[in-house]
């Protein structure tokens, strides 16, 4: 049978083909970080040496064990049972009887359980955060910010969770009322990546709870501690509310698993986040059945700066948005126009503050700089780097592997490149900005939407006509489109997607509720007489 790629899971935990705990040398216990005095935090969180990945009310599973890894180290953390695929048949099943129940809560209520969510992850903030960091491998504020986002949209659920529904419309009829009614879609399966391992799941989470849904949870491999730990989170909430748990249910696992949610009929919104290579199959697989999906890929996002910017404002930008994340973010800034006349003071600029990154263990909290999530993204990294040379590129920062343990790469910057070149129109998930020189608006901003992903894209300058010139049709083609600020580092109240490549999926705030719901236009007759639309008569 055709299985996706391991790219669809992030697939790069190492498994174990130990299959009980009885068979496996102390020795190897023994090494595993969780057992080790400074990380006895991890148990504060409900983990141990070995955790069952599979939950919908209660926990289990029968699949593979994996390992996952530290980024920074690339020691063992500790170890995942995975959802074999009669778990995940389980777990659909009971999660679909749960929704039955869910559904009939009004949403108010549904609010009220939600908001409780968003307070414990408040409670549990930062030793969430510091996994987020050991595992992910994100430097710690950005993974306490990480889980800081998911209370974030358990907080604006709560009020959405009063506030959505549909219009009254006028009729042309007397006696008759035109209604929208929307009702949860039923079932929502959630595909999460490893670079947002808590909030990209929250966002879906939260919205698609009040909306009257039931979630099915599959996280990157290589974060299913974190999956777990935040499954855990939410599966005392649930109880103490006396709902069933199955409504947040998980399924650690690999492609097998992500197949079969692409796949299954019963699987009523399929969301979706990693790259355009592997959202192109899952959109196939899904709409093969005329299924709905929500996609949220891949992001070739420009910085562009104009002759009038304030360059207090665009060397931070750029090294945020280049760097943050260790170049692991969708909305990740790969490249960056500058107009001619700045051109060479920027660079030496970035230069320097390049050179000042503090790198070190993500977990301390004076670090701004990690490690890659895997020893494959150093390759990729490295293989990108030797391409933007062989294509006319040149190195003027970093470009090597760092001489530390774990997963390190110096941060790079290269110039001299076409801004049409191979490797500038392919994604690498890593911390390379291309530089380039321009002359005018027209120019860039057709070099701007060039490139098949429409995320995220940033202009600075103080020109208002240009500002709006950006903003309006003939400007950025992408869903999120910034003045004077990076391309990184969204608010939870607007709608985050991008188009083209991307996949038009919209996510978090705004009307992104809509995309969890259908919506059915109903038309009642209060009157004892039967007029027809458009004045036919029937007769």
């Amino acid at each position: 049978m055709w299985r996706f790629p391991r790219l669809l899971c992030v697939y790069v935990a190492r498994k174990s083909k130990l299959t009980g705990p009885l068979n496996r040398p102390a020795a190897f216990m023994s090494t595993l970080l969780i057992n080790q005095p400074q990380y006895a935090w991890l148990k504060e969180l409900g983990l141990r040496e070995e955790n069952e990945g599979v939950y919908n009310g209660s926990w289990g599973g029968r699949g593979e064990v994996i390992t996952t890894y530290c980024p920074a180290n690339n020691e063992p953390i500790a170890r995942v049972r995975q959802a074999s695929m009669a778990d995940y048949e389980e777990t659909v099943k009971k999660a679909r009887e749960a929704w039955r129940i869910w559904a009939d809560i009004p949403a108010p209520k549904r609010g009220e359980v939600v908001r409780q969510i968003g307070d414990a992850l408040r409670e549990k903030i930062q030793v969430l955060g510091s996994l987020v960091s050991l595992e992910m491998g994100k430097i710690l504020v950005e993974g306490v910010g990480e889980v800081q986002e998911y209370v974030d949209i358990c907080d604006y659920a709560v009020g959405l969770s009063r506030m959505i529904g549909g219009p009254i419309l006028p009729s042309e009829r007397p006696g008759h009322a035109l209604i929208e009614q929307w009702n949860p879609v039923g079932l929502v399966g959630i595909i999460t990546a490893f670079n947002f391992p808590v909030a990209v799941y929250g966002w879906n989470n939260a919205i698609a709870m009040i909306c009257g849904n039931a979630c099915l949870w599959k996280g990157a491999p290589t974060t299913s501690l974190i999956s777990v730990a935040v499954t855990k989170i939410i599966s005392k909430v649930l109880e103490d509310n006396q709902v069933p748990g199955a409504i947040c249910s998980l399924t650690c696992g690999g492609a097998d698993i992500g197949t079969a949610m692409a796949k299954d009929e019963r699987m009523n919104l399929l969301s979706f986040t990693g790259s355009t290579q592997v959202g192109k199959q899952v959109a196939l697989m899904v709409q093969e059945r005329f299924g709905r999906s929500l996609l949220e890929l891949g992001g070739n996002n420009a910085i562009i700066a104009f002759e009038d910017s304030d360059l207090s404002l665009v060397v931070p930008s750029a090294l945020f948005a280049a760097v943050g994340t260790a170049g692991q973010r969708c909305t990740t800034a790969r490249r960056l126009f500058l107009h001619e006349s700045i051109h060479d003071e920027v660079v030496n600029r970035l230069k320097k503050a390049y050179a000042q990154i503090r790198v070190g263990n993500p977990w301390d909290s004076n670090v701004l700089y990690g490690p890659l999530h895997t020893k494959q993204a150093v390759s990729m990294f490295l293989g990108a780097v030797e391409e933007a040379k062989k294509e006319g590129g040149t190195v003027v920062y970093g470009g090597k592997v760092m001489d530390r343990p774990g997963n390190y790469v110096e941060p790079t910057i290269v110039t001299g490149l076409d801004h049409n070149a191979s490797i500038v129109h392919t994604e690498t998930f890593a911390p390379i900005l291309y530089v380039f020189k321009f002359k005018n608006e027209d120019e860039v901003f057709a070099w701007n939407n060039e490139v098949k992903q429409g995320l995220s894209s940033s202009i600075f300058t103080k020109d208002l006509g240009r500002i709006f010139r950006w903003l309006g049709p003939k400007g950025s083609d992408c869903g999120i489109v910034n003045v004077n600020i990076p391309t990184s580092g969204a608010e939870i109240g607007g709608a985050f997607g991008g188009e083209k490549h991307t996949g038009g999926g919209r996510e978090s705030g705004s009307d992104a509720w809509k995309q969890y719901m259908r919506r059915s236009t109903c038309t009642i007759n209060y009157s004892k007489d039967l007029p027809l639309a458009q004045g036919i008569k029937f007769q």
